[in-house]
């Protein structure tokens, strides 16, 4: 399990990079105003708006990688094992410790004995 979400993280990792990378590359739409009027850009790799498309669409496809990592992880997280039934089907419970006070055994003399209250006695059923 661990080794899944270390590879989803690196995952998540390397499209966040790529949207980043990919946002700082696009143009405004200010920016097509230029290649209206032949600046050049007609001649690129992609063609006048092959390359908008190309980006736009590359942008797209890792920001849906990054939200279905994001949402692995957070499902991957929230995630916890139940404790197992036991051999006989019944949840497994630890015993009961016996409550024997050391008042009770041997009281000093001059002192009375008083009964531990219920503010001083330590829960037992108080997950640890």
């Amino acid at each position: 399990m661990l080794y899944l979400k270390t590879l989803i993280i690196v995952v998540q990792l390397l499209s966040a990079l790529g949207v980043i990378g990919l946002v700082l590359l696009q143009h405004g739409k200010g920016a097509d105003m230029g290649a209206a009027f032949g600046s050049g850009a007609s001649g690129s790799l992609f063609g006048a708006t092959g390359s908008a498309n190309f980006l736009s669409r590359t942008t797209a496809v890792l920001a849906a990688v990054f939200f279905v990592t994001t949402l692995t992880l957070t499902y991957l997280g929230a995630y916890r094992s139940k404790p197992s039934a036991g051999l006989l089907g019944a949840a497994a419970t630890a015993p009961a410790a016996p409550t024997a006070t050391p008042a009770a055994s041997a009281p000093v003399a001059g002192s009375a004995a008083l009964p531990a209250s219920p503010a001083s006695v330590p829960a037992t059923d108080v997950p640890k």
